[in-house]
């Protein structure tokens, strides 16, 4: 069974070829294609392929070129590129797979190599892309992990480039939540993270939004491009939505039900800002929300 939204991509400038290789691999997998490399690389851009057929020889950026377009690029790099083509020396398959290919194939080709090979790379990528999520995700709650959140918090902040967006963070923090698992275990504990990381992952806009577990009860967000505003929105959203649930809490918690005290701060577009005082802001926006009483949000920003 393919997975939802994936397929596989043909670069090949010959309508036959890409017709061929839809009738070995069509029954088994969606197959897109393109006829040129710029074409190619427009539609990766849009939405990455689990593996791309490749033929060298095209009109305009050939495939060596595109392949290293691709592997260049830390988004597409992992995607297999399988060389299909009619240059059949050593010297050509050397550069192929020196460019990053994970195979090369010559024409003519046989139909059942093809398709064993497109299905060896495809299990290979599915079984890294498992991996890979694995060591992303926090056990627990199926958010991202803290190794996760701050790998993406080092790509967005300390670029030049990166200068020009902005960026609303927001850390979480279950109120009196040792006093919740002294009282009801820690299996009820675990339940109650999960269902407040279910609410953050509902309060996200989209793909670029990140919620992870940033350790222990504590909880962050990144929201790239935000305004304040829709900081602030989001934050108060997951606040009174944890609210809502009516989780019963202890009678030593200051609040009947769970709640979270949140800490939001917010970079503007054009501020160089280092990932630690990002966070310093945040955490010092989340102490005053505790110290306010909890169950609250409350913003503390770097210089304007």
């Amino acid at each position: 069974m393919n997975p939802a939204g994936s397929y596989i991509l043909v670069v090949d400038d010959q309508m036959q070829n890409i017709e061929l290789l839809d009738s070995l691999l069509g029954e088994e997998f969606e197959i897109r294609f393109a006829l040129d490399g710029e074409a190619g690389l427009r539609l990766v851009q849009q939405q990455a392929p689990e593996l791309i057929l490749l033929d060298v020889l095209m009109p305009g950026m050939d495939g060596y070129t595109l392949c290293a377009l691709l592997k260049d690029n830390p988004v597409t790099r992992d995607i297999p590129v399988i060389f299909l083509t009619a240059l059949a020396s050593p010297e050509e398959e050397t550069r192929g797979l020196d460019a990053g290919a994970a195979d090369y194939i010559t024409k003519p080709f046989t139909p059942a190599v093809v398709r064993a090979r497109v299905r060896n790379h495809i299990e290979l990528k599915r079984a890294r892309d498992i991996l890979l999520s694995l060591s992303q995700t926090d056990g627990l709650t199926g958010l991202a992990n803290r190794r996760f959140l701050f790998d993406r918090l080092a790509s967005l902040l300390p670029q030049p480039e990166a200068a020009s967006h902005s960026l609303g963070l927001i850390l979480a923090d279950v109120d009196d939540f040792k006093r919740y698992n002294d009282q009801f275990g820690h299996p009820a504990g675990d339940l109650c993270l999960q269902r407040v990381a279910g609410v953050l992952r509902a309060a996200l806009r989209g793909q670029g939004d990140l919620a992870a577990r940033y350790g222990g009860e504590e909880f962050c967000c990144l929201l790239p491009d935000a305004t304040l505003d829709t900081t602030l929105a989001i934050a108060e959203r997951i606040r009174h939505d944890i609210e809502a649930l009516a989780m019963p809490h202890c009678q030593q918690a200051h609040h009947p039900v769970v709640t979270l005290s949140l800490g939001a701060t917010f970079k503007p577009a054009g501020r160089n800002q280092s990932l630690d005082e990002l966070l310093s802001q945040a955490d010092q926006a989340l102490y005053q929300a505790k110290a306010a009483g909890r169950n609250r949000v409350s913003a503390a920003l770097g210089p304007q």
